[in-house]
């Protein structure tokens, strides 16, 4: 048990480092180790990202655990309630669940608000478990209720300042699309590709197509590239003709528009027709 103890520790520095010395003295110096608790009286992680889980993964590791037993406790904290709340290994107790076992192995430890959100995220972001969208919704769950700065949550979790603003930028999508995030039919490379059409409707569709025609990320960007090609561009004004356009007004009283090799000049009736013509000498004499 000391062994399982130990290579538990190791596995929380490896997440948190060493700034987390009061979680590892409290689960490294339990005196009884894991200790078995009825899997009825364990409330769920209320800071869980993870929101998806694949049934046949479950089946499979609830098939183990019916052969085999859990082999790692999971973690969990009293409630103030009543029973438990889970810190770490949600999968375990659900597929022990499923198991119909009645109990399972845990360690009981003491714990903040603060690092249970902090373990629940980044057990899962050290498993790879997380979807994008769940990803980027922890990260944002983390510096709305913590106050982190998107510098120190980088450096918390050991991910560049870069990768925490990607992530975070995934949350601007449509809700459409980020359920196809959630749901495994489109990647974090497709998404943010997509994120570069500013046309909602047409980012649906754009994303629609990627997943019924499996396009890669190298298509998608050819394609957002050329959408952007067909924009209107916006012509620079010319100092020049915007010069002469305001001398000609000004000589003619009237709206003047000067373009390249074309300039158009406003009349209201015969009267000021003639006016204008005389201005510029035009009128037979």
């Amino acid at each position: 048990m000391a062994e399982r103890k130990k290579k538990l520790g190791k596995g929380l520095e490896a997440i948190f480092g060493s700034d987390i010395d009061s979680v590892l003295n409290d689960i490294d110096h339990h005196d009884t180790g894991s200790t078995n608790i009825k899997v009825d009286d364990i409330r769920p992680n209320p800071y869980q990202p993870r929101k998806h889980f694949d049934d046949e993964s479950l089946k499979e590791l609830a098939d183990s655990i019916k052969e085999h037993g859990v082999f790692q406790p999971i973690i969990v904290r009293k409630s103030n309630i009543s029973g438990y709340e889970l810190i770490a290994g949600e999968r375990r107790l659900r597929a022990s669940k499923l198991a119909d076992k009645k109990d399972i192995p845990a360690i009981i430890v003491e714990m903040d608000d603060t690092q249970m959100m902090e373990i629940s995220l980044l057990e899962n972001i050290q498993r790879e478990d997380l979807s994008a969208i769940e990803e980027a919704e922890a990260y944002d769950s983390l510096i709305n209720k913590l106050g982190y700065t998107q510098d120190e949550l980088a450096k918390r979790i050991g991910k560049s300042r870069v990768h925490v603003t990607n992530m975070l930028r995934l949350l601007k999508l449509p809700p459409e699309i980020k359920t196809m995030v959630s749901d495994g039919k489109l990647s974090y490379g497709q998404a943010r590709t997509i994120l570069a059409i500013d046309d909602e409707e047409k980012a649906i569709a754009l994303a629609k197509k990627a997943v019924k025609e499996g396009l890669t990320v190298r298509q998608l960007e050819k394609m957002t590239s050329s959408r952007k090609d067909e924009r209107p561009k916006v012509e620079e004004p010319d100092i020049y003709l915007d010069n002469v356009r305001r001398i000609m007004e000004e000589k003619l009283a009237t709206k003047v528009e000067v373009k390249k090799h074309k300039i158009t000049i406003s009349f209201t009736d015969d009267d000021d027709l003639n006016r204008i013509l005389e201005k510029i000498d035009c009128l037979d004499k």
